[in-house]
């Protein structure tokens, strides 16, 4: 089964982690995805607290290198996140980065690279089907 590096904000920021939590539960109805626990509401500190950063650090960069692909959701921005998508294009996996369209542009870093997929999306059914669409692409494959 596909296996999904899911990125998003923890330490940056917890707006979107009720959006990353049905993205997430969308996400595992057609693969596996490593980071579920990206989308509980308590990511940080609770989850974290028994890790120290080494730990979390060698644990995130081999979810990494098994993962088929990296899905990122970038509305809110993560110093974490970045470090993440540059690592997987390093190691060559691809990786789909999502964004509101509302709330501005993601950065030129990314958007620049021509190695990222990048989609902004108006509403919560146009991220589910612009996911859909990339497990689409994968599953034919």
């Amino acid at each position: 089964m596909l296996k999904i590096y899911f990125a998003g904000s923890i330490r940056g920021g917890r707006t979107d982690a009720a959006l990353y939590a049905r993205l997430i539960a969308h996400l595992k109805e057609r693969a596996v995805v490593l980071t579920e626990h990206i989308g509980s509401p308590n990511a940080f500190p609770t989850i974290e607290k028994n890790m120290t950063d080494a730990e979390i650090y060698a644990q995130d960069i081999a979810w990494l290198e098994s993962c088929d692909l990296v899905i990122a959701e970038c509305s809110t921005p993560s110093l974490g996140v970045g470090y993440e998508m540059a690592y997987a294009e390093k190691i060559g996996k691809p990786v789909y980065i999502f964004h509101d369209s509302s709330r501005g542009p993601v950065s030129a870093m990314l958007t620049g690279a021509g190695y990222f997929h990048i989609a902004a999306y108006d509403s919560e059914q146009a991220l589910f089907s612009a996911a859909d669409a990339v497990l689409d692409s994968f599953s034919n494959r």
